[in-house]
C-alpha cells in the first residue's frame, strides 16, 4: 500500500505542482501580449493547481503515517518540518500575492479593451500599475525557488 501512496505523491506532485509553479510564468508572457482573456485564464489555473497542491500534502503525510517505525520518522524531523514550512510559504504567495496580481492584470487588460482602445497589446500592457508585472514575477519567482527547495528536501533527506 505504501508503494501505491509513493507513486500517487510524486505522480501528484509532478502534475500538479509543477503547473502550480510554471502558468504564472505563461501569465507573464500573456500579460506582454496583451491578451487578458488568457491572463484570467492563467491566473484561475494558478488558483486551482495551488488549492489542488494540498492533495500532495495529504498523500505526504499518508506516507509518513505509514513509514516503517525503525525510521524515526515524525512531522517533527527536520528536513519534513523544513518542507512543510517552505511549502506553506510557496502557497501563502502563489494564493496571496501570484493569483490576485495575475487577476488585476487581467482586468487591467480587460478594461484597456473595453474603452476601445485600439492601442497595440504593448501598449495595454503598459498601462497595468508598474508594481502588477513584478508581483507576479518576484511571487511566482520565489514560489518556484521554495517549490524546487521541497523537492531537493525529499529526495536528498539530510
Amino acid at each position: 500500500m505504501d508503494t501505491i501512496m509513493s507513486i500517487l505523491h510524486v505522480t501528484l506532485a509532478v502534475f500538479i505542482v509543477g503547473p502550480m509553479a510554471i502558468l504564472p510564468m505563461t501569465g507573464m508572457r500573456a500579460i506582454r501580449a496583451g491578451s487578458g482573456g488568457a491572463v484570467a485564464g492563467l491566473a484561475r489555473s494558478t488558483l486551482v493547481f495551488s488549492l489542488l497542491s494540498l492533495l500532495v500534502v495529504i498523500f505526504g503525510f499518508g506516507l509518513l503515517g505509514m513509514a516503517d517505525p525503525k525510521w524515526g520518522l515524525s512531522f517533527t524531523t527536520p528536513w519534513i518540518l523544513i518542507s512543510t514550512i517552505l511549502y506553506v510559504i510557496a502557497l501563502v504567495l502563489s494564493l496571496a500575492v501570484v493569483v490576485p496580481a495575475l487577476r488585476g492584470a487581467a482586468a487591467g487588460l480587460k478594461v484597456g479593451r473595453a474603452t476601445g482602445s485600439n492601442a497595440e497589446p504593448a501598449a495595454s500592457a503598459a498601462a497595468l500599475p508598474s508594481s502588477t508585472y513584478p508581483r507576479i514575477a518576484i511571487g511566482s519567482g520565489i514560489s518556484a525557488l521554495l517549490l524546487v527547495a521541497v523537492v531537493v528536501l525529499m529526495v536528498w533527506k539530510p
